[in-house]
C-alpha cells in the first residue's frame, strides 16, 4: 500500500522534476512513509453496485426526515445519471458530471434553476458517499453553484383576489381560496389539514410543515365564516378538512387543489394562479405593511430568514414613496 501511495505521488510530480529532484523526492517519501501506517479508506464496492448505493443514500435521507416528494425527486434525478454511465460511482469524475449537466441543459432546454437543483442533488449524493468512505473525494465540490438572475415574481393584487373570490363556483373552493389568502400555508399543508386541526374560537389551525415541523397559523373572520358554511354543508364523515365533491368523498389532494385554482384563474382571466402565489402574496403584503421579517418567517414556517426574504418582494410603489420621504 505504501509503495502504491508513493508511486502515485512520484508519477504526478515527474513532469515538474529533474532527475536529481526526482531521486531526492523518492528518498524523502520512503523515509517518511516508514513512520506511518496507511490504510485504504474506500470501502470494497465489489458487492455494491451504483443502484444499491443509491437506495442506501435514499434510506439515509428518509431517516433524516426528508419528505416523500423529495425522496422521489432524488431517486429520479440520480437514477438518470447512473443509467447514463457505465462507471462505478468511485470512478465518476468532475468532468463526467459537468458534461452530463451540459448535455441535460442542451437536450431539455433546462433553466439555470433546474440545472442548479440537479447539481445540488448530485452534491448531496456524492457528499454522502464521501462521508461513508465509498469514495475518496466528492467530484461535485469543484462544480460551482449556477448563477441565476433574480426574477421579480408576480403576486396577486387586491383586485385579483376579489375577482378570484367572485369566480369560485362552490363554497369549498371559496373556503380554500380564503384559507390560502389568509394563512399563506403550503398546498401540502392545506391538503393534510383535518377538521380537528381548526380552532374557530381563536381563528387558528395547526399545520405540519417540512420535516414534520408543527406550527400554528391564523385566519381572518371572513375565512372563518366560509369554512363554517362549507363544513355545515358536508354530509360525509371524512376527518379531512377538504374532500372531493363526489362519493366516497376522499381527501382532496395537491393535484386537485392546483387544478381547481388553475380553472378559477382561467375564468378570472388571471395568469398562473397556483397555491404558492398566495403564499408569496401574503409574505410580500405582510412586509410591506410593516410586519417584522422574523414574524413573517415564523408565520411561513421557514427555518432560515434568507428563505423568507426570497419569497417577499418590496412593492415598487412603496420604494417610490420611501424615496420621496427620505431622499426627496
Amino acid at each position: 500500500m505504501k509503495s502504491i501511495f508513493a508511486m502515485d505521488i512520484l508519477n504526478k510530480m515527474d513532469p515538474f522534476l529533474n532527475q536529481g529532484q526526482y531521486l531526492q523526492l523518492t528518498t524523502v517519501l520512503l523515509d517518511a512513509l516508514n513512520e506511518v501506517e496507511i490504510t485504504d479508506r474506500t470501502k470494497d464496492l465489489t458487492d455494491l453496485d451504483n443502484f444499491k448505493l443509491l437506495e442506501m443514500f435514499l434510506s439515509a435521507k428518509e431517516i433524516e426526515g426528508r419528505s416523500d416528494n423529495t425522496i422521489r425527486f432524488y431517486r429520479l434525478t440520480i437514477n438518470r445519471l447512473l443509467k447514463s454511465t457505465d462507471k462505478r460511482v468511485d470512478q465518476i469524475t468532475t468532468e463526467d458530471l459537468r458534461q452530463y449537466l451540459t448535455n441535460h441543459q442542451c437536450e431539455n432546454n433546462s433553466s439555470k434553476t433546474t440545472i442548479d437543483n440537479i447539481r445540488r442533488i448530485f452534491s448531496s449524493f456524492f457528499s454522502w458517499l464521501e462521508d461513508e468512505d465509498y469514495i475518496l473525494k466528492n467530484p461535485v465540490k469543484r462544480i460551482h453553484r449556477v448563477k441565476k438572475g433574480k426574477v421579480v415574481k408576480e403576486i396577486l393584487t387586491d383586485e385579483n383576489l376579489e375577482v378570484l373570490r367572485d369566480n369560485c363556483e362552490s363554497i369549498r373552493d371559496l373556503a380554500i381560496v380564503e384559507l390560502l389568502i389568509s394563512t399563506g400555508i403550503r398546498v401540502g399543508e392545506l391538503v393534510n389539514l383535518n377538521i380537528s386541526d381548526l380552532n374557530f374560537n381563536e381563528r387558528e389551525c395547526v399545520v405540519f410543515g417540512k420535516g414534520e415541523s408543527e406550527r400554528v397559523v391564523y385566519f381572518d373572520a371572513r375565512t372563518k365564516i366560509h369554512l363554517i358554511e362549507y363544513l355545515n354543508q358536508r354530509t360525509d364523515e371524512n376527518p379531512a378538512l377538504f374532500v372531493s365533491f363526489r362519493k366516497p368523498y376522499k381527501r382532496l389532494g395537491i393535484n386537485g387543489v392546483e387544478s381547481r385554482l388553475k380553472n378559477i384563474g382561467f375564468k378570472s382571466n388571471i395568469s398562473n394562479v397556483h397555491p404558492h402565489k398566495f403564499r408569496r402574496t401574503l409574505a410580500t403584503n405582510a412586509i410591506d405593511k410593516g410586519m417584522p421579517i422574523e414574524q413573517v418567517q415564523k408565520l411561513l414556517g421557514h427555518t432560515k430568514i434568507d428563505t423568507t426574504m426570497h419569497y417577499a418582494m418590496v412593492n415598487q410603489n412603496n420604494v417610490k414613496i420611501a424615496h420621496k420621504k427620505f431622499i426627496g
